[in-house]
């Protein structure tokens, strides 16, 4: 039976090839010579082409083309008359010397091409195998550890050597371990977002591939071929489908670490708004009766210390209730349990009855009110603006120096009516301004300023209770503007006496 071995071609240098050529000829020639006299000169030909099939069969096609002309030259000068010497007499062994050599170089052709077309399909299936179990390797990949593991294994089967660069959260290629010239054609292959070649002189793996996944970049896969390779173009794309491969693993891997994240989350700020909740509704009656018994105490006639005591004591209770007035809005916010009371309704109301509310904190600021002209109605619940108006301006009272102006201004942008509080603080990191509207985050993490960092947060969901949304910045020469924005809507038509007048 024939098998692979038995196809595949002799492990051989070439002159021991040429060597085996000549012997097998002779061989043919001395089982020939003797029977010239009674053998057909046609069969002596079969054998010589013979040789020559199994010549191209196991030793390749420059043996086979040099057995066919060696054949042809054997024959002639051994079997056909006159014996021993190239004259021919019969013109007719031309025509056979023809063929013979014609059929030799064909047999050769189609069979060499054969076992090409052969080796081919066997290289391609070998590459198919090997992309098949990177695949697989890669689909069950739970850590980067274990992807360049699986690439590593790929690249070695390829009789080469890779590494890989990857992107940090910053989104900045980590290139701290390679040389000057191989960060600049690292950096080169992310910004092209295709492959890169290097210098081999210079010691570089000469193929940068980028990886790129559908959602974006990746990193980067370096590859050091076996200085044996030469044809560098096929390993190129040899290594492009394991390069969108590796991308997709690590896209995947970054997507089920965020979604694992954020179930995280999810279950921590359920369990928080639960215990939040909870709290609320159990502190909020002994401590609405503590207010009650120290307004009653503090109105009392005392002397001197103890009603400064009973008022501190109010002061303090007060706060302490407003706290967990916070936290059970929040809860109900966080639960979608609050119902919006929606009515038309003008800034500048809002505006004065946040600044009365808030006097006695606001009397050591200088208060600049800017209200653009014609402003119209606004559709949103006004207890609940009111209450992210005053925690904007609670925050800009705390955390700007006493004597700074604050200013408050109100007017269309796109479509949406603007509120912003702007302070003289030291303004806010722009790192740190999303996490600041986080429950429980504030600007400064140890400070001697009040507050538990639910204020932002509140807002927030006030907000976009409304459709709107609320943001932080820095302020031009320092500072904060916090604004608030709603959408405009269709505010109804109010009609004036004067226009009544005119009808």
């Amino acid at each position: 039976m024939f098998t692979g071995q038995w196809f595949s071609k002799l492990r051989v240098s070439p002159a021991a090839r040429y060597g085996l050529v000549v012997l097998c000829c002779l061989l043919i020639t001395g089982l020939t010579v003797p029977f010239r006299d009674t053998l057909e000169l046609a069969n002596a030909v079969m054998l010589f082409l013979l040789v020559v099939f199994l010549v191209a069969l196991r030793l390749g096609r420059g043996p086979a083309i040099f057995a066919a002309f060696l054949g042809v030259a054997l024959f002639d000068f051994f079997l056909v008359p006159p014996h021993y010497t190239f004259a021919v007499h019969d013109g007719m062994y031309l025509i056979t010397f023809a063929v013979m050599l014609a059929v030799g170089l064909l047999t050769t052709q189609l069979t060499t091409s054969l076992q090409d077309e052969t080796e081919q399909v066997r290289q391609h299936e070998r590459e198919t195998r090997e992309l098949y179990d990177l695949a697989r390797t890669l689909t069950g990949a739970a850590t980067l550890d274990q992807v360049e593991a699986a690439v590593a294994t790929y690249a070695d089967c390829q009789h080469c050597a890779a590494r890989c660069f990857w992107l940090t959260d910053a989104g900045q290629l980590d290139v701290r371990h390679s040389a000057v010239l191989e960060s600049h054609l690292l950096q080169m292959a992310i910004t092209r977002q295709e492959p890169v070649l290097g210098d081999a002189e210079a010691g570089l793996p000469p193929i940068y591939l980028p990886l790129k996944a559908p959602m974006g970049m990746r990193g980067v896969l370096a590859v050091y071929p076996d200085p044996s390779i030469s044809d560098l173009p096929q390993l190129k794309e040899r290594f492009v489908t394991p390069a969108s491969l590796l991308a997709i693993a690590v896209e995947r891997l970054h997507y089920v670490d965020v979604a694992r994240q954020t179930e995280i989350q999810i279950n921590a700020e359920k369990l928080r708004s639960s215990i939040l909740s909870a709290l609320s509704h159990d502190l909020r009656t002994p401590l609405t009766g503590l207010v009650g018994m120290a307004e009653d105490l503090a109105g009392r006639e005392l002397p001197a210390a103890e009603h400064e005591t009973a008022r501190l004591i109010r002061d303090q209770a007060e706060a302490m209730h407003k706290l967990m007035t916070n936290l059970l809005d929040m809860a109900k916010l966080q639960a979608g349990k609050v119902r919006l009371h929606l009515e038309w309704q003008l800034y500048e109301d809002v505006i004065s009855t946040s600044l009365q509310l808030l006097k006695p904190v606001l009397d050591v600021h200088p208060l600049e009110l800017r209200i653009e002209p014609g402003l119209p109605l606004v559709q949103f619940d006004a207890v609940l603006i009111e209450r992210v108006l005053c925690n904007l301006l609670e925050n800009a009272a705390k955390y700007s120096p006493a004597g700074s102006p604050i200013r408050i201004r109100a007017y269309i942008d796109n479509g949406f009516a603007c509120l912003a509080v702007s302070d003289q603080g030291l303004g806010i990191d722009p790192a740190h301004i999303q996490r600041l509207f986080d429950l429980f985050e504030r600007g400064e993490t140890e400070s001697s300023t009040p507050g538990v960092g639910l204020g932002l947060g509140i807002s927030k969901a006030i907000a976009e209770a409304h459709g709107g949304s609320i943001t932080l910045s820095s302020s031009t020469g320092g500072g904060t503007t916090a604004q608030l924005r709603l959408p405009l809507g269709n505010p109804p038509i109010v009609v004036t006496e004067d226009d009544h007048d005119r009808v």
